[in-house]
């Protein structure tokens, strides 16, 4: 898995707290400075202004001025299992790559058998995981190799029957049924500050599923570069609190 930030909004903290202080403001932000913007809110810096009132509004549950900023993701090599789960949110915006434009006639099934092209699900090479709603916990190791042997030769013969429905004129919209829901699928997603809070809050929690847990902590390492006040105080104080934010 693979998850970079293409693009996104410039001092999105800035456009955050302009967004906030209109509510309470009789002139025209868009005639005043950031400064000016900010004379009534505490501190001594405008950092430390921004801080305070980004904390303040969350506190408060006044989201709203969170939808201003946008980012955009570009993610590559997660699972159909995982897309489904991410699409499942409002107000985020997706592409998604096409089975039915993409062929994958030239992958190699032995490059699959080890590995390629499908996800593989940890459960299926470590005799210590379990997942929720497991029956059992670990098992022992001649387990795990008769389960990842049975993963291997059923991805690896799922390439297999598609790469020949392919070679018998199938087309490739059709052919793509027959692969598995582990295939790999790469994303461009687009959402608010807001929105992004309240998919982690889904799909970073503790009971969700390792793969999206993995995507959105790596979507949030990102956020905290791009808008890090914002998302220091979410870390430190909401993380977790399900669906608070849910627009």
């Amino acid at each position: 898995m693979d998850v970079r930030l293409l693009e996104a909004t410039d001092d999105p903290e800035r456009v955050i707290c302009t967004a906030a202080r209109n509510d309470y403001s009789a002139p025209f932000v868009g005639d005043q400075s950031f400064a000016e913007t900010m004379a009534t809110i505490d501190g001594q810096t405008i950092e430390e202004k921004k801080r305070n009132l980004i904390g303040r509004l969350l506190d408060h549950g006044h989201f709203g001025p969170f939808e201003h900023p946008q980012a955009t993701f570009a993610i590559e090599g997660v699972s159909r299992s995982c897309m489904a789960q991410l699409t499942r949110h409002r107000h985020v915006s997706f592409d998604v790559q096409s089975m039915r434009y993409v062929a994958f006639d030239e992958v190699d099934p032995e490059d699959v058998r080890d590995g390629a092209m499908v996800v593989t699900p940890p459960s299926a090479t470590d005799p210590d995981w379990v997942g929720r709603n497991q029956r059992g916990g670990g098992v022992d190791e001649e387990t795990v190799e008769q389960r990842e042997a049975v993963f291997r030769e059923s991805v690896t013969s799922s390439v297999e029957s598609y790469q020949e429905l392919l070679d018998l004129g199938m087309a490739p919209e059709d052919a793509r049924f027959v692969l598995p829901i582990g295939t790999e699928v790469n994303i461009v997603m687009s959402m608010n500050a807001r929105m992004l809070m309240h998919v982690s809050d889904m799909r970073a929690a503790a009971d969700a599923q390792w793969e999206i847990r993995e995507l959105t902590e790596g979507v949030l390492d990102l956020a905290g570069d791009w808008c890090p006040l914002t998302f220091e105080y979410y870390e430190e104080h909401m993380k977790d609190r399900k669906n608070r934010l849910a627009p």
